[in-house]
């Protein structure tokens, strides 16, 4: 398999970084373009070759979508533009609209100043580490343009919403509604703003929508899928049955139960095996999470006969898993879920919609029939300014190994260590039945890194749920 430290570009998800800084700029986005359309070219095999583009709702989302159609336009590429739209909505319709290549710019969860692009396949799946190196290679190539009677023409497709709206219902079969169900809508400012809000609208829910007006600077601002508190205070405050937060693309979603309090991703992820294999529907009894997974939700999973696959961090490496094993439900803690039955990629407005209609049908209060097991406490500490080859030498490695065997097995708990694929960062990760160990499992190999490396580091805010 393709090394990723082959590629200098594309990280875990696609291109990211600051806007009009080295990787993500007008030059750059005419270039990939080039390449990606080359390598793309004829894919879908209809009479004209046509990509699709999308983007949420950045500033810089104005100056990157005219550069990719330039770039895809040159080599008689037609483009098809969508305006604002989640990613899972452009990785569907690149898939229905039968084009060759579909891009979705975004930077998800970061903050406005940052941005990227994602591609998909003619299928609407993201790239595997191998095309995207092949990208690469053409990048530095130079790209074969076409001739002026050839060059590709652009528009817009300004049904985009409405088309998704009828992709992401079908989840629900025509006789199921939402009626009855209040549902407090955190929008992020980002691209789900329309689209979430009229789904679930259609679908009969009553919608109280909150961030919901983007300016081009606002999207993820103290809101969303990242700061999902706002949401879940007024969940509890309009007395909702649920709370959805999503964030700047809607692929991922968090929720808050009716009290207030919010629900792990993980538990999400148990509600929807345990119904996918109460109904004969979960492929090869079988869910695929990340080296991230909680270990009681793995623990949940074996008590009712149902495997997990654990894979790299990213849910691109999860669908690849379910893809090659035939499985059809994956997804990690960050509020990623992939339902590969209904869709091409993680989709947080479709996992809202399934939750709230399981829940629904169960008669409980959230509070109650969203958390099925109990999660391990666990914390993650996040370290900037660490070199990461640091975690490929060997002392390094071998003094890791003797904590996670020390915490393994005076205490059954996990430690992992890895370099972050879309920030400058180091995340540990402990999971223990007791808090104070964990803290104490994080300062020891917080003192290690540091130990071994000269930069300074800064840590961030504990994740703790």
């Amino acid at each position: 398999i393709m090394k990723s430290n082959h590629k200098k570009l594309f990280g875990t998800d696609g291109i990211r970084g600051t806007v009009n800084g080295e990787k993500v700029n007008a030059l750059m986005a005419v270039n990939i373009a080039m390449a990606a359309g080359e390598y793309f070219y004829g894919k879908a095999g209809t009479k004209r070759p046509r990509v699709l583009i999308g983007k949420d709702t950045r500033l810089s989302g104005y100056m990157l979508e005219p550069a990719l159609v330039a770039g895809f336009t040159s080599l008689g590429i037609e483009a098809i533009t969508t305006g604002p739209l989640p990613t899972p909505g452009v990785a569907l319709l690149t898939n229905v609209l039968r084009c060759d290549l579909g891009v979705m710019i975004s930077a998800s969860h970061n903050p406005y100043q940052d941005n990227g692009i994602k591609l998909f396949n003619s299928q609407g799946y993201k790239l595997s580490d191998e095309v995207e190196y092949e990208i690469e290679k053409l990048l530095y190539k130079g790209p074969t343009l076409t001739n002026a009677k050839n060059l590709g023409r652009a528009r817009r497709m300004e049904d985009a919403i409405g088309r998704y709206i009828e992709l992401i219902k079908l989840i629900l079969k025509k006789d199921e509604n939402l009626l009855g169900m209040k549902i407090v809508l955190d929008c992020a400012n980002g691209a789900g703003y329309k689209v979430g809000t009229e789904a679930l609208f259609e679908l009969g829910c009553e919608v109280v929508s909150i961030h919901k007006d983007p300016d081009g600077t606002n999207i993820n601002e103290n809101c969303g899928a990242m700061f999902p508190n706002e949401m879940a205070l007024k969940t509890k405050e309009e007395k909702a049955d649920l709370g959805i937060a999503l964030d700047g693309d809607a692929d991922r979603v968090v929720f808050s139960d009716e009290n207030g309090n919010l629900i792990d991703c993980d538990q999400i992820l148990g509600v929807l095996a345990l119904n996918l294999y109460n109904q004969n529907e979960l492929k090869n009894d079988t869910v695929v999470g990340t080296i991230m997974t909680n270990i009681g939700f793995e623990n949940f999973l074996n008590d009712n006969n149902i495997n997990l696959k654990r894979v790299n961090v990213g849910d691109r490496y999860i669908l690849d898993e379910m893809l090659n094993n035939n499985y059809n439900l994956g997804g990690e803690p960050s509020g990623h879920v992939i339902m590969s039955d209904h869709t091409k990629s993680g989709d947080g407005l479709l996992t809202a919609i399934k939750i709230i209609s399981l829940l629904k049908k169960s008669g409980k209060k959230a509070s109650e029939f969203l958390r099925p097991f109990s999660i391990t406490p666990y914390k993650i500490k996040n370290l900037k300014k660490i070199n990461n080859y640091i975690l490929e030498t060997e002392s390094v490695k071998n003094s890791l190994k003797k904590i996670q065997l020390d915490l393994k097995n005076k205490h059954n708990g996990r430690l992992l260590v890895r370099p972050s694929g879309t920030e400058p960062i180091v995340r540990i990760l402990v999971e223990c039945e007791y808090n104070d160990k964990i803290d104490q499992y994080i300062s020891k190999v917080q003192d290690l890194l540091v130990k071994e490396n000269s930069s300074e580091w800064i840590n961030t805010k504990h994740q703790e749920f």
